[in-house]
Protein backbone atom coordinates (compact mmCIF):
# COMPACT_ATOMS: atom_id res chain seq x y z
CA UNK A 1 0.00 0.00 0.00
CA UNK A 2 1.06 3.58 -0.83
CA UNK A 3 2.10 6.02 1.80
CA UNK A 4 0.81 9.11 2.48
CA UNK A 5 2.78 11.95 1.08
CA UNK A 6 3.98 14.37 3.70
CA UNK A 7 6.58 16.16 1.49
CA UNK A 8 6.87 17.20 -2.03
CA UNK A 9 10.76 17.33 -2.73
CA UNK A 10 11.65 18.96 0.51
CA UNK A 11 8.37 21.13 0.75
CA UNK A 12 6.05 19.80 4.07
CA UNK A 13 2.57 19.56 2.64
CA UNK A 14 0.88 22.18 4.73
CA UNK A 15 3.22 24.64 3.21
CA UNK A 16 2.26 23.12 -0.07
CA UNK A 17 -1.59 23.53 0.46
CA UNK A 18 -1.11 26.89 2.33
CA UNK A 19 0.83 28.57 -0.58
CA UNK A 20 0.46 26.55 -3.86
CA UNK A 21 -2.91 24.81 -4.07
CA UNK A 22 -4.94 26.51 -6.49
CA UNK A 23 -2.35 29.48 -6.56
CA UNK A 24 0.83 28.86 -8.24
CA UNK A 25 2.55 26.10 -9.99
CA UNK A 26 5.36 24.04 -8.38
CA UNK A 27 8.39 21.84 -9.99
CA UNK A 28 9.20 19.12 -7.77
CA UNK A 29 12.29 17.15 -8.84
CA UNK A 30 12.66 13.49 -7.78
CA UNK A 31 8.97 13.44 -6.49
CA UNK A 32 9.46 9.96 -6.61
CA UNK A 33 12.80 8.60 -6.65
CA UNK A 34 13.48 6.05 -8.35
CA UNK A 35 10.67 5.69 -10.38
CA UNK A 36 9.42 2.89 -12.61
CA UNK A 37 6.30 2.95 -14.51
CA UNK A 38 3.17 0.90 -13.80
CA UNK A 39 2.31 0.66 -17.12
CA UNK A 40 4.28 -0.12 -20.61
CA UNK A 41 3.34 1.86 -23.98
CA UNK A 42 2.43 -1.26 -25.80
CA UNK A 43 0.19 -2.02 -22.35
CA UNK A 44 -1.17 1.31 -22.89
CA UNK A 45 -2.58 1.13 -26.46
CA UNK A 46 -3.83 -1.96 -25.87
CA UNK A 47 -6.12 -0.70 -23.27
CA UNK A 48 -6.66 1.82 -25.98
CA UNK A 49 -8.05 -1.07 -28.00
CA UNK A 50 -11.02 -1.56 -25.90
CA UNK A 51 -14.73 -0.46 -26.09
CA UNK A 52 -14.75 0.17 -22.40
CA UNK A 53 -11.79 2.57 -21.75
CA UNK A 54 -12.05 5.96 -22.89
CA UNK A 55 -8.95 7.27 -25.10
CA UNK A 56 -7.91 9.90 -27.83
CA UNK A 57 -4.98 10.16 -30.26
CA UNK A 58 -3.64 13.89 -30.76
CA UNK A 59 -2.24 14.48 -34.15
CA UNK A 60 -0.28 17.81 -34.30
CA UNK A 61 -0.11 17.27 -38.24
CA UNK A 62 -3.13 14.91 -39.00
CA UNK A 63 -4.74 14.39 -42.35
CA UNK A 64 -7.33 16.85 -41.48
CA UNK A 65 -5.54 19.68 -40.19
CA UNK A 66 -3.13 20.75 -37.45
CA UNK A 67 -3.85 19.19 -33.90
CA UNK A 68 -6.13 16.82 -35.12
CA UNK A 69 -8.19 14.78 -32.68
CA UNK A 70 -9.57 10.80 -33.08
CA UNK A 71 -11.25 8.89 -30.67
CA UNK A 72 -11.10 5.35 -29.24
CA UNK A 73 -11.54 3.09 -29.39
CA UNK A 74 -8.69 2.09 -32.02
CA UNK A 75 -7.32 -0.85 -33.90
CA UNK A 76 -3.75 -2.22 -34.37
CA UNK A 77 -4.22 -0.66 -37.79
CA UNK A 78 -4.68 2.85 -36.51
CA UNK A 79 -1.47 2.56 -34.26
CA UNK A 80 0.48 1.07 -37.59
CA UNK A 81 -0.62 3.62 -39.58
CA UNK A 82 0.84 6.38 -36.83
CA UNK A 83 3.74 9.06 -38.56
CA UNK A 84 7.16 8.53 -36.61
CA UNK A 85 6.58 11.80 -34.34
CA UNK A 86 4.57 14.92 -33.93
CA UNK A 87 1.74 12.15 -31.75
CA UNK A 88 0.11 11.46 -28.41
CA UNK A 89 -2.08 8.88 -26.92
CA UNK A 90 -4.16 9.62 -24.30
CA UNK A 91 -6.10 6.89 -21.72
CA UNK A 92 -8.53 8.10 -19.41
CA UNK A 93 -9.18 6.63 -15.76
CA UNK A 94 -6.63 3.85 -15.95
CA UNK A 95 -6.69 3.55 -11.99
CA UNK A 96 -10.15 2.11 -12.82
CA UNK A 97 -8.04 -0.73 -14.48
CA UNK A 98 -5.18 -1.33 -12.80
CA UNK A 99 -4.03 -1.66 -9.49
CA UNK A 100 -0.83 -0.33 -9.69
CA UNK A 101 -2.23 2.95 -11.11
CA UNK A 102 -4.99 3.37 -8.51
CA UNK A 103 -2.42 2.69 -6.03
CA UNK A 104 -0.35 6.50 -6.86
CA UNK A 105 -3.88 7.83 -5.65
CA UNK A 106 -2.82 6.66 -2.22
CA UNK A 107 0.08 9.37 -2.38
CA UNK A 108 -2.08 12.02 -2.76
CA UNK A 109 -4.67 12.01 -0.01
CA UNK A 110 -3.76 14.62 1.46
CA UNK A 111 -6.25 16.36 -0.95
CA UNK A 112 -9.91 15.03 0.09
CA UNK A 113 -10.85 11.47 -1.84
CA UNK A 114 -13.79 13.19 -3.84
CA UNK A 115 -11.79 15.99 -5.35
CA UNK A 116 -10.00 13.13 -7.39
CA UNK A 117 -11.22 12.99 -10.88
CA UNK A 118 -8.77 10.31 -12.39
CA UNK A 119 -5.57 9.41 -13.39
CA UNK A 120 -4.93 9.61 -16.68
CA UNK A 121 -1.74 8.58 -18.82
CA UNK A 122 -0.50 9.97 -21.93
CA UNK A 123 1.99 8.00 -24.27
CA UNK A 124 3.66 11.22 -26.97
CA UNK A 125 6.07 9.84 -29.77
CA UNK A 126 8.70 12.15 -30.07
CA UNK A 127 7.71 15.77 -29.87
CA UNK A 128 4.07 14.75 -29.36
CA UNK A 129 1.93 17.13 -27.10
CA UNK A 130 -1.07 18.42 -27.12
CA UNK A 131 -0.84 22.14 -28.11
CA UNK A 132 -0.56 24.84 -25.84
CA UNK A 133 -3.61 25.45 -23.81
CA UNK A 134 -5.22 24.90 -20.07
CA UNK A 135 -7.30 23.40 -17.84
CA UNK A 136 -10.19 24.11 -15.66
CA UNK A 137 -8.77 21.29 -12.72
CA UNK A 138 -6.06 21.01 -10.60
CA UNK A 139 -3.37 18.20 -11.82
CA UNK A 140 0.16 16.88 -10.67
CA UNK A 141 1.92 15.71 -13.93
CA UNK A 142 4.06 12.81 -13.01
CA UNK A 143 6.70 12.08 -15.57
CA UNK A 144 6.70 7.75 -15.73
CA UNK A 145 9.16 7.34 -18.83
CA UNK A 146 11.29 9.46 -21.10
CA UNK A 147 11.96 13.23 -21.34
CA UNK A 148 9.14 16.05 -21.92
CA UNK A 149 9.77 19.68 -22.24
CA UNK A 150 6.75 21.64 -19.83
CA UNK A 151 6.12 25.53 -20.52
CA UNK A 152 4.20 27.18 -18.55
CA UNK A 153 2.57 30.77 -19.40
CA UNK A 154 0.36 32.96 -17.57
CA UNK A 155 -2.93 32.67 -16.34
CA UNK A 156 -5.63 32.61 -18.62
CA UNK A 157 -9.60 32.02 -19.34
CA UNK A 158 -12.17 30.80 -21.77
CA UNK A 159 -11.70 35.02 -23.59
CA UNK A 160 -8.49 33.68 -24.64
CA UNK A 161 -8.23 33.17 -28.48
CA UNK A 162 -8.13 29.93 -29.88
CA UNK A 163 -6.94 28.39 -32.72
CA UNK A 164 -9.81 27.90 -35.14
CA UNK A 165 -10.72 23.77 -36.77
CA UNK A 166 -9.89 21.85 -34.37
CA UNK A 167 -12.12 20.59 -31.36
CA UNK A 168 -9.02 20.95 -29.38
CA UNK A 169 -8.88 24.17 -27.11
CA UNK A 170 -5.46 24.91 -28.26
CA UNK A 171 -4.16 29.00 -27.48
CA UNK A 172 -3.87 30.59 -30.92
CA UNK A 173 -0.74 32.88 -28.82
CA UNK A 174 1.08 31.30 -26.06
CA UNK A 175 4.10 32.82 -24.28
CA UNK A 176 6.00 30.21 -21.86
CA UNK A 177 6.99 32.52 -18.50
CA UNK A 178 8.98 29.00 -17.56
CA UNK A 179 10.47 25.73 -18.85
CA UNK A 180 11.35 22.87 -17.31
CA UNK A 181 12.06 19.18 -18.80
CA UNK A 182 10.92 16.59 -16.84
CA UNK A 183 12.73 13.38 -16.33
CA UNK A 184 11.21 10.28 -14.45
CA UNK A 185 10.43 10.67 -11.13
CA UNK A 186 9.81 14.36 -11.51
CA UNK A 187 6.30 15.91 -10.83
CA UNK A 188 4.99 19.01 -12.06
CA UNK A 189 2.10 20.42 -9.77
CA UNK A 190 -0.70 23.09 -12.12
CA UNK A 191 -3.25 25.15 -10.86
CA UNK A 192 -6.44 25.70 -12.92
CA UNK A 193 -5.99 28.00 -15.73
CA UNK A 194 -2.30 27.99 -15.86
CA UNK A 195 -1.61 27.65 -19.50
CA UNK A 196 0.81 24.91 -20.21
CA UNK A 197 2.83 22.94 -22.94
CA UNK A 198 4.23 19.50 -22.78
CA UNK A 199 6.41 18.64 -25.89
CA UNK A 200 8.34 14.90 -25.97
CA UNK A 201 11.66 14.85 -26.06
CA UNK A 202 11.29 11.38 -27.39
CA UNK A 203 8.93 8.96 -26.35
CA UNK A 204 7.68 9.44 -22.88
CA UNK A 205 5.39 8.53 -20.57
CA UNK A 206 3.61 11.07 -18.33
CA UNK A 207 0.49 10.21 -15.75
CA UNK A 208 -1.30 13.19 -15.05
CA UNK A 209 -3.29 12.93 -11.38
CA UNK A 210 -6.27 15.38 -11.66
CA UNK A 211 -9.02 16.77 -9.44
CA UNK A 212 -12.38 17.72 -10.10
CA UNK A 213 -14.49 20.60 -9.09
CA UNK A 214 -18.15 21.59 -10.27
CA UNK A 215 -18.43 24.84 -12.18
CA UNK A 216 -20.46 27.62 -10.49
CA UNK A 217 -23.34 27.40 -12.90
CA UNK A 218 -23.58 23.72 -12.31
CA UNK A 219 -23.68 24.37 -8.77
CA UNK A 220 -25.97 27.41 -8.81
CA UNK A 221 -28.35 25.51 -11.44
CA UNK A 222 -27.69 21.96 -9.60
CA UNK A 223 -28.45 23.37 -6.04
CA UNK A 224 -31.11 25.89 -6.12
CA UNK A 225 -33.60 23.09 -7.56
CA UNK A 226 -32.24 20.92 -4.76
CA UNK A 227 -32.51 23.88 -2.31
CA UNK A 228 -36.14 24.55 -3.61
CA UNK A 229 -37.51 21.20 -2.97
CA UNK A 230 -39.62 21.45 0.14
CA UNK A 231 -39.64 25.35 0.52
CA UNK A 232 -43.47 26.48 1.21
CA UNK A 233 -44.80 28.15 -1.81
CA UNK A 234 -45.62 30.98 1.20
CA UNK A 235 -42.04 32.02 1.30
CA UNK A 236 -41.38 34.69 -1.12
CA UNK A 237 -39.67 38.10 -1.74
CA UNK A 238 -41.03 40.21 0.76
CA UNK A 239 -40.24 44.45 0.91
CA UNK A 240 -41.22 45.02 4.61
CA UNK A 241 -40.73 48.55 6.01
CA UNK A 242 -39.66 50.03 2.55
CA UNK A 243 -39.60 53.95 1.61
CA UNK A 244 -41.74 55.18 -0.58
CA UNK A 245 -40.55 54.98 -4.15
CA UNK A 246 -39.26 57.89 -5.85
CA UNK A 247 -39.68 56.01 -9.05
CA UNK A 248 -42.67 53.12 -9.23
CA UNK A 249 -41.08 51.77 -12.94
CA UNK A 250 -37.29 51.41 -11.49
CA UNK A 251 -36.04 48.30 -9.78
CA UNK A 252 -33.63 49.80 -7.39
CA UNK A 253 -30.53 49.04 -6.01
CA UNK A 254 -32.18 48.51 -2.28
CA UNK A 255 -34.80 46.37 -3.66
CA UNK A 256 -31.83 44.04 -5.34
CA UNK A 257 -29.82 44.06 -2.20
CA UNK A 258 -32.67 43.08 -0.32
CA UNK A 259 -33.45 40.06 -2.37
CA UNK A 260 -29.74 39.42 -2.37
CA UNK A 261 -29.94 39.22 1.77
CA UNK A 262 -33.02 37.24 1.41
CA UNK A 263 -31.59 34.62 -1.32
CA UNK A 264 -28.69 33.75 1.76
CA UNK A 265 -31.65 33.38 4.18
CA UNK A 266 -33.26 30.93 2.03
CA UNK A 267 -29.80 29.20 1.56
CA UNK A 268 -29.47 28.53 5.42
CA UNK A 269 -30.10 24.74 4.76
CA UNK A 270 -26.76 22.87 5.79
CA UNK A 271 -28.67 19.66 5.61
CA UNK A 272 -29.29 20.11 1.93
CA UNK A 273 -26.25 21.50 0.83
CA UNK A 274 -24.11 18.79 2.04
CA UNK A 275 -26.21 15.99 1.08
CA UNK A 276 -26.26 18.12 -2.35
CA UNK A 277 -22.61 18.35 -2.58
CA UNK A 278 -21.76 14.50 -1.29
CA UNK A 279 -24.05 13.62 -4.46
CA UNK A 280 -22.49 15.50 -6.90
CA UNK A 281 -19.38 14.70 -5.72
CA UNK A 282 -19.27 11.10 -5.73
CA UNK A 283 -21.05 10.68 -9.08
CA UNK A 284 -19.25 7.87 -10.96
CA UNK A 285 -17.11 9.35 -14.02
CA UNK A 286 -18.20 6.39 -15.86
CA UNK A 287 -21.35 5.01 -14.59
CA UNK A 288 -22.38 2.54 -17.72
CA UNK A 289 -18.65 0.86 -16.36
CA UNK A 290 -20.28 0.35 -12.75
CA UNK A 291 -23.12 -0.93 -14.05
CA UNK A 292 -21.87 -3.45 -16.05
CA UNK A 293 -20.62 -5.32 -12.84
CA UNK A 294 -24.49 -5.14 -11.15
CA UNK A 295 -25.47 -8.12 -9.40
CA UNK A 296 -21.81 -9.68 -10.02
CA UNK A 297 -21.57 -10.24 -6.07
CA UNK A 298 -25.17 -11.60 -5.69
CA UNK A 299 -24.17 -14.51 -3.62
CA UNK A 300 -22.69 -12.46 -1.08
CA UNK A 301 -24.61 -13.88 1.68
CA UNK A 302 -22.74 -17.08 0.74
CA UNK A 303 -19.22 -16.40 -0.13
CA UNK A 304 -18.65 -13.65 2.59
CA UNK A 305 -19.18 -16.47 5.54
CA UNK A 306 -15.89 -18.31 3.32
CA UNK A 307 -13.62 -15.72 3.56
CA UNK A 308 -14.35 -13.42 0.88
CA UNK A 309 -14.86 -9.68 0.46
CA UNK A 310 -16.61 -7.18 -1.55
CA UNK A 311 -15.19 -4.14 -2.26
CA UNK A 312 -15.76 -0.93 -3.88
CA UNK A 313 -15.82 -1.02 -7.19
CA UNK A 314 -12.31 0.60 -8.44
CA UNK A 315 -14.94 2.94 -11.22
CA UNK A 316 -17.19 3.68 -7.76
CA UNK A 317 -16.70 6.86 -5.55
CA UNK A 318 -17.84 7.20 -2.10
CA UNK A 319 -17.34 9.92 0.94
CA UNK A 320 -18.89 10.39 4.29
CA UNK A 321 -20.21 13.19 6.60
CA UNK A 322 -21.12 13.87 10.09
CA UNK A 323 -24.33 15.59 10.12
CA UNK A 324 -26.19 14.27 9.28
CA UNK A 325 -24.46 10.39 9.45
CA UNK A 326 -24.56 9.91 5.93
CA UNK A 327 -22.56 7.55 3.44
CA UNK A 328 -22.38 8.91 -0.48
CA UNK A 329 -21.44 6.29 -2.96
CA UNK A 330 -21.90 6.72 -6.19
CA UNK A 331 -23.91 10.36 -6.60
CA UNK A 332 -26.51 8.49 -3.95
CA UNK A 333 -26.65 9.47 -0.14
CA UNK A 334 -27.49 7.09 2.06
CA UNK A 335 -28.23 6.92 5.69
CA UNK A 336 -26.07 4.59 7.62
CA UNK A 337 -23.98 4.57 11.35
CA UNK A 338 -21.14 7.08 11.20
CA UNK A 339 -18.72 4.38 12.60
CA UNK A 340 -19.53 2.22 9.27
CA UNK A 341 -19.42 5.01 6.80
CA UNK A 342 -16.09 6.46 8.46
CA UNK A 343 -14.84 2.55 8.44
CA UNK A 344 -16.45 1.86 4.97
CA UNK A 345 -14.59 4.75 3.37
CA UNK A 346 -11.44 4.09 4.76
CA UNK A 347 -10.77 0.60 3.63
CA UNK A 348 -13.93 0.42 0.83
CA UNK A 349 -14.10 -3.02 2.07
CA UNK A 350 -17.12 -4.95 3.41
CA UNK A 351 -15.99 -8.31 5.38
CA UNK A 352 -18.26 -11.05 7.12
CA UNK A 353 -17.40 -9.32 10.67
CA UNK A 354 -18.79 -5.82 9.35
CA UNK A 355 -22.48 -7.85 9.00
CA UNK A 356 -21.89 -8.52 12.56
CA UNK A 357 -21.29 -5.14 14.16
CA UNK A 358 -23.54 -3.50 11.36
CA UNK A 359 -26.76 -6.40 10.76
CA UNK A 360 -29.47 -3.64 9.90
CA UNK A 361 -27.22 -3.41 6.59
CA UNK A 362 -27.98 -6.64 5.29
CA UNK A 363 -31.64 -7.33 5.24
CA UNK A 364 -33.27 -8.07 2.21
CA UNK A 365 -33.01 -4.93 -0.06
CA UNK A 366 -30.75 -3.25 2.58
CA UNK A 367 -27.61 -1.27 2.18
CA UNK A 368 -25.87 -4.04 0.45
CA UNK A 369 -27.80 -5.49 -1.35
CA UNK A 370 -28.87 -2.23 -2.83
CA UNK A 371 -25.07 -1.61 -3.87
CA UNK A 372 -24.31 -5.07 -4.91
CA UNK A 373 -27.55 -4.41 -7.62
CA UNK A 374 -26.06 -1.62 -8.93
CA UNK A 375 -22.65 -2.88 -9.21
CA UNK A 376 -21.02 -0.89 -6.76
CA UNK A 377 -19.94 -3.33 -4.24
CA UNK A 378 -18.25 -6.46 -6.04
CA UNK A 379 -15.80 -9.33 -5.59
CA UNK A 380 -11.96 -8.08 -5.70
CA UNK A 381 -11.06 -7.77 -9.57
CA UNK A 382 -8.11 -9.63 -10.45
CA UNK A 383 -6.08 -7.25 -10.84
CA UNK A 384 -6.82 -5.53 -7.65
Amino acid sequence: MASLLTHLGDMPIDIFMRDYWQQKPLLIRSAFADFKSPISPEALAGMALEERVESRLVLEHGENGPWQLRSGPFTEADFLSLPRTHWTLLVQAVDQWLSEVAELKEYFRFIPDWRLDDVMISYAADQGSVGPHYDHYDVFLLQAEGKRLWQQGPKVNETEPQLAGTPLNILSAFEAENHWLLEPGDMLYLPPQYSHWGIAEGPCTTISIGFRAPSAAVILEDLASEIATGLPDSMRYTDAGAEPTGNPAEIDALSVARLQKQLGHWLQQPEKITRWFGAVMTEAKYPDIVALDADSAADWRQQLPRGLSLVLNPASRCAFCHQPATLFVDGEALPVPLAFARQFTASRTILWRDIDDYPQLSIADGLIDQLVSQGTLIYPPEDF
